[in-house]
């Protein structure tokens, strides 16, 4: 039923196409170019609604797109819709002469107008420019979606993107929030004496993060790169170099699955911190998350589906250990080395060999018990070495490491630790890593010579900080897909 309606949908669109096309060699018949040069504005629809004054006829120039027409005989009402919002227009046949009847014979809803008019009230109370003089900028040839609360069509909306945006208030205003939360990030950053900085997007090696890749081919050189998966080890070279404060929000690829909260490109903020350690770093991302909460809403409780996330309290923080103990109401005991294999056997969890050891044990036993019961922002602290294997040691219990993730709602949201700049254990964890891949893991490090090169040089002692740039925009929207808060999300092509 879906498919015959977006036919019926395409076919009517065909009709209104054609006819439309129409009238554009019409209007070339009579001089009249449909795709003219620009026409200067001097105000937009906020600015003329917040600046009118009753009794006083300012004259305006405005340009945007029409969205409805409704015909009064010898006068039209219609709805123009422009960057900063909407307006009503009213044109009357005594004030424009001939091109009023031009204006009902070939200007449709979804075209792009400049109008010159003054600023009034209606009967009704409502702002109003009446039009004196109208020009078409920009012929639409296809019709708007008929309705204009969005798109119902949910393949319409993530493949045309640019309609969702015309038609649906909400879209607009969804994207201008995650601009102002990245803005206010970014504030945030440089009042701390963080700099911004841009890495390679290519690399030769693929690394960073525990991750699939994408795989391209440089022709000149002859050899292939990889699409970056984390910025992370091109930063803390910058470390190494002396910066001793930067960050970056940029794009990453990982080469996995679709769902609503992954993307194949995603944005994440990764920033490092020289001579701090993960507790300074969980102090500075709840102050950050706050900054943005307040920037999107105004507000520290933030509704996200039928949740209220409370971002005003303290964060909590939970070692994984005690999460699983807590969620799962486990003992101690049943988390030693000896049972830990019989409490996953009985949960469905099932690990290759060469990634069953107890730390991969206890992970996956977090994902599945502990995870998702994560609502209020809550820092899960003290991960084991086996899956960390760029963080330090916890030089007090070595096989764990100084890191944490922050969950909001079930949702990963950032990951953070300290970094290791052991050279010679960090050239450890690389060759434990390519036995990985050569066993068949395919998200498993590959070894960087230079990158063990660098910290021969040495990097001083370093926290680094992930913040999942799309999955922070959906909290703070309320939003509960990814592909709602980018604006082109990854789409299957269209058979």
């Amino acid at each position: 039923m879906e498919n015959d309606h977006r036919k019926d949908i395409e076919r009517a669109s065909s009709e209104e196409y054609r006819v439309r096309s129409d009238k554009v060699d019409r209007l070339r018949e009579r001089g009249i170019e449909p795709w003219p040069t620009f026409r200067p504005v001097n105000a937009q629809a906020a600015n003329i609604i917040t600046q009118f004054q009753e009794g006083v006829e300012t004259e305006y120039t405005i340009a945007g797109r029409l969205l409805t027409i409704r015909r009064h005989g010898k006068a039209v009402f219609a709805t123009l819709q422009d960057g900063s919002g909407k307006i009503q227009l009213y044109l009357k046949e005594d004030i424009l002469g001939d091109s009023f009847k031009l204006f009902a014979d070939y200007i449709d809803i979804g075209d792009i107008v400049w109008c010159r008019g003054v600023v009034f009230k209606t009967h009704v109370g409502e702002i109003t420019l009446r039009v004196l003089e109208y020009h078409l900028l920009s012929k639409s040839l296809h019709p708007l979606p008929e309705k204009f609360h969005g798109i119902a069509d949910i393949e319409t909306k993530y493949r045309q993107r640019y309609l969702d945006l015309i038609v649906s208030s909400e879209t607009r205003a969804r994207f201008v929030q995650r601009s102002r939360m990245v803005s206010a990030i970014r504030q945030f950053l440089e009042e701390r004496g963080y700099l911004e900085v841009e890495t390679p997007m290519l690399h030769p090696i693929a690394g960073g993060a525990a991750a699939r890749p994408f795989i391209t081919h440089h022709n000149t050189l002859d050899e292939d790169f990889y699409l970056r998966i984390a910025p992370e080890l091109y930063l803390k070279r910058l470390v190494v170099g002396g910066l001793d404060r930067v960050y970056e929000i940029n794009r990453n690829f990982r080469n996995e699955g679709v769902s609503t909260r992954h993307n194949p490109e995603f944005t994440m903020l990764e920033l490092y911190t020289a001579y701090e350690d993960y507790h300074y770093a969980m102090n500075i991302v709840e102050e950050l998350l706050r900054t943005a909460a307040y920037a999107v809403g105004g507000t520290l409780q933030c509704p996200y589906g039928n949740l209220m996330i409370d971002f005003s309290q303290p964060f909590r923080r939970l070692t994984m250990k005690n999460a699983i103990m807590e969620y799962g109401n486990f003992s101690e005991y049943d988390l030693s080395s000896q049972n830990i294999g019989a409490l996953c056997a009985r949960h469905g969890i099932r690990l290759a060999a060469g990634v069953n050891s107890y730390g991969y044990q206890l992970a996956a036993l977090f994902e599945h018990i502990a995870e998702k019961k994560l609502i209020q922002p809550t820092f899960i602290c003290d991960f084991p070495v086996e899956i960390s294997p760029l963080a330090k040691r916890n030089p007090a219990n070595p096989e764990f490491v100084p890191r944490f993730e922050l969950f909001i709602a079930g949702m990963e949201i950032s990951n953070a630790y300290n970094e290791l700049n052991d050279p010679f254990e960090q050239a450890l964890r690389f060759e434990e890593q390519l036995k990985l891949h050569a066993a068949g893991d395919d998200e498993a490090h590959q070894y960087d010579a230079d990158y063990v090169r660098a910290l021969e040089y040495g990097l001083p002692p370093t926290v680094g900080i992930g913040i999942g740039i799309d999955r922070l925009a959906m909290l703070l929207t309320n939003t509960t897909s990814i592909k709602e808060v980018i604006l082109f999300p990854t789409l299957k092509k269209l058979s």
